[in-house]
């Protein structure tokens, strides 16, 4: 999504020596992610997503992350790690690779001035899993924490008191030091907190065809936007349309959309 918005973009991962592998690599290739630092990986397998959607768009999938379980902080601090953190405008950096490797990567960032987007899934929308956590202080010395929920596409998927519990979850990360919580809410829009208090960006409208690469969507559009320069705010809306697009269609890779697309729709939106 990053690349469809116009940015040069590099992936830090690695990949198996299998179909799987090879296939990613092209895949990236045509999407015009430079793949410089895409390791292979022998005697590992790359991983897969298996998910299946319902005649009413919703998904649920099964996750095996092959090679990337093996991603440590050696990739991250080689020198052209290190170059590319260095000269990028802004990095996403997402918690399923092993912590080791996220905490050198923010690190790195930190030393170079690199603007960080750390998105972070947790298990349960309430209060209760924040005093569960034992992240790793780095975590919460990002520009923006984006936190997701296992099974959550909307927050009316919670029902009553479910948007309460996640103001809870994203005042308590800044309590902890967080500079900005963003949670998105669907297709209500999303949640943006920070020090100057709480903001409710609002949604935009579109058929739910697949909610399939909504988080992808989202993430992506907001780490360009921020990237160039945006406060989070405007980053959040800029995403908020990249979702909405991506919900009113089949499919996730070939279905997220470009830059082009996320303008237009926001033209269309009343000041």
């Amino acid at each position: 999504q990053v690349a469809l918005c116009g940015c040069e973009t590099y992936l830090l991962a690695r990949v198996g020596e299998d179909c799987f592998g090879e296939l990613i690599r092209q895949h990236l290739d045509r999407r015009r992610v430079l793949t410089d630092l895409v390791y292979l990986t022998q005697a590992m397998s790359t991983g897969v997503v298996v998910t299946v959607v319902d005649n009413q768009g919703e998904n649920c999938g099964c996750r095996s992350f092959g090679a990337n379980r093996i991603l440590g902080r050696d990739e991250i601090e080689y020198a052209a790690a290190e170059q590319q953190i260095g000269s990028a405008d802004a990095i996403l950096v997402d918690d399923t690779i092993p912590h080791p490797a996220v905490v050198a990567a923010i690190r790195s960032a930190q030393i170079h001035k690199t603007r960080v987007v750390l998105s972070a899934k947790l298990p349960h929308p309430n209060r209760e899993v924040v005093g569960a956590l034992d992240w790793p202080m780095e975590f919460y010395n990002t520009n923006i924490l984006v936190l997701s929920f296992e099974g959550i596409s909307c927050v009316s998927e919670l029902g009553a008191g479910g948007e309460g519990e996640l103001k809870f979850i994203g005042t308590e990360m800044i309590a902890r030091g967080a500079k900005c919580v963003v949670i998105s809410l669907g297709w209500r829009g999303a949640l943006v907190i920070d020090r100057q208090g709480l903001r409710h960006i609002e949604g935009i409208a579109s058929e739910i065809v697949d909610q399939n690469g909504c988080d992808s969507a989202f993430i992506g559009a907001m780490t360009a936007c921020f990237g160039t320069g945006d406060p989070p705010d405007r980053a959040v809306r800029f995403a908020i349309a990249a979702e909405s697009i991506q919900r009113s269609r089949f499919g996730m890779q070939e279905s997220l959309p470009s830059k082009e697309e996320i303008v237009t729709v926001l033209q269309q939106q009343p000041d």
